[in-house]
């Protein structure tokens, strides 16, 4: 488990926050199985995933200069 991502591209976080949201759209009368939740949590993680690479390029192209990465602790 070395590989990192961001938390939005994990399926966990989705299916955990669509089964906390699960009994809620119950309670308003709208059901969610299982298999809707799993598809639900599938089809979010790659939305935000492609969402985070367009609003990426996005923030390049509107950067007015580089990214300075040297270390200024010293």
């Amino acid at each position: 488990m070395l590989d990192m991502k961001q938390w939005y591209q994990s399926k966990t976080v989705w299916g955990a926050l669509i089964a906390i949201g699960a009994p809620l759209l119950r309670y308003v009368g709208l059901e969610l199985g299982l298999a809707e939740q799993a598809d639900l949590a599938d089809a979010l993680a790659t939305f935000a995933g492609a969402f985070g690479g367009v609003l990426a390029i996005y923030g390049r192209i509107k950067a007015t200069g580089p990214i300075d990465l040297r270390d200024r602790r010293n």
